[in-house]
């Protein structure tokens, strides 16, 4: 059994650490570059899994997207339960997806639904992170609701795997980790800042797109950002506390300073490298443009991506879309995004090794409220999952009539997470971290990755 600690990369490494925070800083609760070189060297000869080159790209719905819109639909129900949309046959006989999801339904057999995911809450911080992390959250109205007490998916993937391709950053969120509705719970907790995500920042769908990060000496060039002058000179008192030291600085942060000076790291963010056609087959819109950018880092090494697509908190009260304005305005370009990327992917030679995830912390409740909405709803609700090497082309479990709740083969939080780990190559159950009081920590506790999707 693997026991990794978890603190390694919180140690305080002086004043050469604090000059660097400040030009190094990738976003508030974000890595530094520093800490991504660390933990690439902390990784680098402690690797817990056995499959390379795999990786996962999450689409992170934060509100809980209506199963009945998309994945599960309910054509036959009572207006109150199906709601204001149809359904639509899609490419396996006898499923059918919700009528604004018709790109899906056209790649069915390359993607597998699970209907019957269930935690039975309906409070969306416990709920998000229970999805992103596997484990129960704090209640909304908790002191500490904003406490994450695991580290995400994205943070325990860099901690064992890293990067695919060195010098390139394991996790990063696209275009950021805002918005939603308590979206707090995509960092590293007790395993350290190194594995927080590097979030962009910045919205790919616009012509001024840039990772503000990366950028910072963009008018340099690699031999100038080499001169001991210009560097004392663009990062002020790091200069003058390396000439102090003699010269001497962390490797870590040489290591950090490839990183911002990296060709390889500006070219998976230059999403103005791909041709047109292609951009607009993703669609010219956010989420479609972060799903064309979450494509072109894991190409170049970036092991786990997570694309912000909000928010989906759709209840119809004053301030808040109802069903059918939000579906409209969020389901369609999320179709799209998807669809544009499994065949992207596909036709790359890609969808072996990626796995595809679309997924928010919850579904929304079978029968529509008074005011034209859905509410919260946790018993029953759609992930989907697409990935070459995996077995797709089904569905798996079943809701009831309404869509209320299971009627066969109940999912867990868990058994996602254990899934996206075996795609990894990551034997979950077998993995144990130490947290902050040094506690055992088990990366899965109960839950088993889904046999239906595994040969």
């Amino acid at each position: 059994m693997w026991r990794i600690g978890g603190n390694v990369t919180q140690r305080a490494e002086g004043v050469a650490r604090r000059s660097f925070l400040q030009v190094g800083s990738l976003g508030v609760g974000g890595a530094t570059l520093a800490d991504l070189a660390r933990l690439q060297a902390a990784t680098s000869g402690n690797q817990t899994s056995t499959t390379r080159g795999k990786n996962v790209i999450l689409f992170w719905l934060s509100g809980g997207p209506g199963h009945m819109e998309t994945y599960d639909p309910k054509p036959d129900a009572v207006d109150q339960y199906r709601g204001p949309f149809g359904a639509i046959n899609t490419a396996l006989p006898g499923v059918q997806f919700g009528e604004l999801c018709p790109q899906q339904a056209k790649l069915a057999q390359q993607l597998a639904v699970l209907r019957t995911v269930s935690h039975g809450s309906g409070d969306h911080t416990k709920s998000n992170h229970w999805m992103l992390t596997g484990f129960e959250g704090p209640a909304f109205n908790a002191p500490d609701f904003k406490l994450q007490r695991r580290p995400s998916m994205g943070s325990a993937v860099a901690r064992l795997r890293g990067p695919n391709r060195p010098g390139m950053p394991p996790y990063v969120a696209v275009p950021h980790l805002r918005g939603g509705t308590d979206n707090f719970f995509h960092y590293a907790t007790y395993l350290g800042p190194g594995v927080n995500p590097l979030s962009v920042e910045s919205d790919p769908n616009t012509p001024e797109f840039k990772v503000k990060d990366l950028s910072l000496f963009a008018d340099l060039t690699l031999e100038r950002l080499e001169d001991r002058r210009l560097l004392r000179t663009t990062l002020g008192d790091l200069g003058r506390q390396v000439d102090a030291l003699g010269g001497s600085v962390d490797p870590h942060y040489q290591r950090a300073f490839s990183l911002l000076s990296s060709r390889e790291v500006s070219t998976a963010f230059d999403i103005s490298a791909e041709q047109p056609a292609l951009r607009d087959r993703y669609g010219r819109h956010t989420f479609g443009q972060s799903a064309l950018l979450a494509r072109r880092l894991t190409e170049a090494g970036v092991t786990f991506v997570t694309v912000n697509c909000v928010p989906w908190d759709h209840h119809g009260s004053p301030g808040q879309y109802r069903t059918e304005e939000g579906a409209k305005l969020l389901i369609p370009p999320l179709d799209q995004a998807v669809a544009a990327l499994v065949n992207d992917l596909i036709e790359r030679g890609l969808y072996d090794d990626t796995l595809v995830v679309v997924m928010g912390e919850f579904g929304r409740t079978p029968k529509m409220n008074a005011n034209a909405g859905r509410d919260h709803w946790g018993h029953t609700f759609s992930v989907v999952m697409g990935c070459g090497s995996l077995r797709m082309g089904q569905t798996i479990g079943r809701s009831d009539d309404r869509g209320e709740y299971v009627s066969d083969r109940l999912l867990t939080p868990q058994d996602v997470t254990a899934t996206i780990f075996k795609h990894l190559g990551i034997d979950a159950p077998q993995v144990v971290f130490r947290d902050a009081q040094l506690r055992p920590s088990p990366l899965v506790e109960s839950g088993a990755p889904i046999r239906e999707l595994f040969g």
